[in-house]
C-alpha cells in the first residue's frame, strides 16, 4: 500500500485482521482534524477509518521508533484499562519503558520526583485519556505518537495514527503489528517467517474471567482425580458387608506372653532389658 518500499506493503492476511478486530469503525462523532482520515459513514452514524491511512502511519511510526538509539528512551503509556496489557507486552518485546494505568502528574516535569523519567519519544493509546501526559510533553518539547479515534483531538500529538482506540481487540492487534514491524526493521526476525507470538498475548482479559477459568480448571481436575480414584476402589455390592481388618499381632516380650494370653507371665518383678 505504501509508494516508498514494497516490503512495507501491507499483505492480504494484515488487512483481514485490522477487519477482524475491527480497527477501522471509528465513533459517531468526529472532530475537524480527523476529517482527512474518514472514507465513509455507516448508516447508523458511525465514521470508517481509510485502512490505507492507518497502515501509512503504523509504517511511520515505527521507523520513528526504530531511529531512537536507546529503546529506554521510549516511553508507551496506556491509562485505559483495554491498552494496559498491550503496552506491557509492547515493552516486554521492545525493550522500552511502560506506564500501564494513571501517570502521576509531574512524571516528565518534576525532577525532585521519585519517579520523573525524561523519555525522547512518548506513545499513548488515547489522547482523550491520556491527556496529563501529552499536556506534559508539551512543557519539555516531547515528540508524542497517539492512537487517534474519530473524535481524538490532536493537540500536541506529532504523529496519529487514525483507529479505533476504544475496542480491547483493536488495541492488542494495534500494537502487535507496530511490534511485529519495530522487530523487523531492527532485524530481530525475518520478512519471510512469521512471527511467532500469537496476537492473543495483546488482548485484554478481564482478571474475573481468568478466575472463573482457573476455578473451573480445579474442578474438573477434581472431579477427574476422584473418577481415577472410584475406579481404582473395588466395587462392593449392595447389603455386603466390609472386608474384615484384623490386628492381631504377636508381640513377645521378655515376659514370653502375648497380648490378650491369660496364661502368659506378667511378673511384676521382671524388669525390661534383664538378661
Amino acid at each position: 500500500m505504501s509508494k516508498g518500499c514494497p516490503a512495507l506493503d501491507a499483505t492480504e492476511d494484515d488487512i483481514r485482521k485490522l477487519l477482524a478486530c475491527k480497527v477501522h469503525l471509528g465513533t459517531k462523532n468526529l472532530v475537524k482534524s480527523m476529517e482527512r482520515y474518514v472514507t465513509a459513514r455507516r448508516p447508523d452514524g458511525i465514521h470508517v477509518i481509510d485502512l490505507h491511512c492507518t497502515w501509512q502511519k503504523l509504517m511511520l511510526a515505527a521507523r520513528v521508533i526504530v531511529a531512537v538509539e536507546n529503546p529506554q528512551d521510549v516511553c508507551v503509556i496506556s491509562a485505559r484499562p483495554y491498552g494496559q496489557r498491550a503496552v506491557l507486552k509492547f515493552s516486554q518485546y521492545t525493550g522500552t519503558q511502560y506506564v500501564a494505568g494513571r501517570l502521576t502528574p509531574g512524571s516528565f516535569t518534576n525532577q525532585i520526583q521519585e519517579k520523573f523519567i525524561q523519555p525522547r519519544l512518548l506513545i499513548v493509546t488515547d489522547p482523550r485519556m491520556d491527556h496529563q501526559a501529552i499536556t506534559e510533553s508539551g512543557f519539555v518539547n516531547i515528540p508524542v505518537i497517539g492512537f487517534c479515534d474519530t473524535d481524538s483531538q490532536l493537540n500536541y500529538v506529532d504523529l496519529a495514527i487514525p483507529c479505533n482506540n476504544r475496542g480491547k481487540t483493536a488495541i492488542g492487534m494495534l500494537y502487535w503489528l507496530l511490534t511485529r514491524e519495530i522487530l523487523r526493521m531492527r532485524g530481530t526476525i525475518a520478512r519471510s517467517v512469521p512471527w511467532d507470538i500469537k496476537v492473543d498475548l495483546f488482548f485484554y482479559r478481564d482478571p474475573e474471567d481468568v478466575l472463573k477459568r482457573e476455578e473451573e480448571a480445579a474442578q474438573q481436575q477434581a472431579a477427574a482425580q476422584q473418577a481415577a480414584y472410584g475406579a481404582a476402589a473395588p466395587a462392593l455390592e449392595f447389603g455386603s458387608a466390609p472386608p474384615a481388618q484384623t490386628f492381631d499381632k504377636t508381640i513377645e516380650g521378655a515376659a514370653g506372653g502375648t497380648w490378650g494370653d491369660d496364661g502368659g507371665n506378667w511378673d511384676a518383678n521382671q524388669q525390661w532389658g534383664a538378661e
